[in-house]
């Protein structure tokens, strides 16, 4: 396992496809340009705990499953370090059969400290290998599917999210914010997730067990 980051400001970047669910991304992009607000409002001077972008193959809009166009704010050309590399999911076939993104994800991921996955995501990490003997979920319906496609790793069904390490999955949409919120109580304390999720006015669930 990775060690946990030691700078200051923690750099997210958020990979954006054609087919990207839009809670996937922004449920995660929410909480943690949150958490920088909420840590900066209580100590104006401090550095902020996370830098947020996201970064696609190329600089022409995406479009999201729901049909919003999002503009990325860099390509995989250029951008500036990851920390914590975030990929949701949404309808991945395209994705998944990018060697763009697929070569992307697995040099990102290398880099990185922690590399999280959202709902389908699990697929595009699984598909860079980074899920090989790992246990991992994502949305219910595709459980099934990850298990039967990637065999070499352990797919759970009752889980918001797994962290293994330096590779936490989160289920299907919204346990995508569940999980950014463990993140930021992981990196950065439980008082600041907690405010993090009072600010949001979220109830979070603080353990990865599925609610149903």
């Amino acid at each position: 396992m990775r060690r946990e980051a030691r700078r200051v400001t923690l750099t997210v970047g958020i990979l954006l496809y054609d087919g990207v669910e839009l809670l996937d991304f922004a449920g995660p992009y929410e909480v943690f340009t949150v958490a920088s607000r909420v840590h900066l409002r209580d100590d104006p001077a401090a550095e902020p705990p996370f830098d947020v972008f996201t970064a696609a193959a190329a600089a022409d809009p995406v479009r999201t499953h729901a049909g919003l166009r999002i503009v990325p704010d860099c390509t995989f050309a250029y951008h500036r370090r990851v920390d914590l590399l975030v990929v949701p999911g949404g309808v991945v076939d395209g994705a998944v059969a990018d060697p763009r993104i697929g070569d992307w994800v697995a040099r990102t991921s290398a880099a990185a400290q922690i590399t999280a996955s959202v709902c389908t995501g699990a697929f595009l990490l699984a598909r860079a290998g980074l899920l090989e003997g790992r246990t991992a979920t994502t949305h219910w319906e595709d459980v099934d599917d990850l298990q039967t496609s990637y065999p070499g790793l352990r797919a759970v069904k009752d889980r918001r999210w797994v962290d293994d390490g330096d590779v936490v999955t989160a289920a299907g949409i919204a346990a995508g914010i569940d999980m950014a919120l463990h993140l930021v109580q992981r990196l950065r304390g439980r008082d600041l997730a907690a405010a993090t999720a009072r600010y949001m006015q979220y109830l979070w669930e603080d353990d990865d067990r599925e609610v149903t």
